[in-house]
């Protein structure tokens, strides 16, 4: 059954990945990806954006249900992670989280929205 479920998720983390480690966004967005049991279908794509103000690593993915994008501001501290995952499938926020958990989360907060028929907040935190 085609579902559409939406995570919007605003993170403040102590260590993010940081210039240079974007082999490793690429692998763990592909690990989260693969943990919700969905495909990649292109991707992940990550590039390190250099623009004071702006600077941080950057990624998206298309997947088979539809995308993944993150975006990483280091400036700042903590470091500011702003996670749009979007998909026709089943979303388990749960996984989402435990994936990010690492980085050293000082505080988050997030929106799972139902998308199917109108869209509708399903959880908050």
């Amino acid at each position: 059954m085609i579902k559409h479920h939406h995570f919007i998720g605003r993170f403040e983390v102590t260590s993010p990945p940081l210039e240079g480690d974007q082999g490793y966004l690429e692998s763990w967005m592909f690990d989260l990806i693969e943990a919700q049991g969905m495909k990649v279908l292109s991707g992940p794509h990550v590039a390190f954006v250099a623009n004071p103000g702006n600077r941080g690593l950057t990624g998206v993915a298309i997947i088979e249900t539809s995308h993944v994008a993150v975006h990483i501001w280091d400036e700042t501290s903590p470091a500011l992670v702003q996670l749009d995952f979007y998909t026709c499938g089943t979303l388990h926020k749960d996984l989402i989280l435990k994936a990010i958990a690492p980085w050293g989360v000082a505080k988050h907060a997030f929106l799972v929205l139902d998308r199917e028929t109108d869209v509708v907040a399903m959880e908050t935190a």
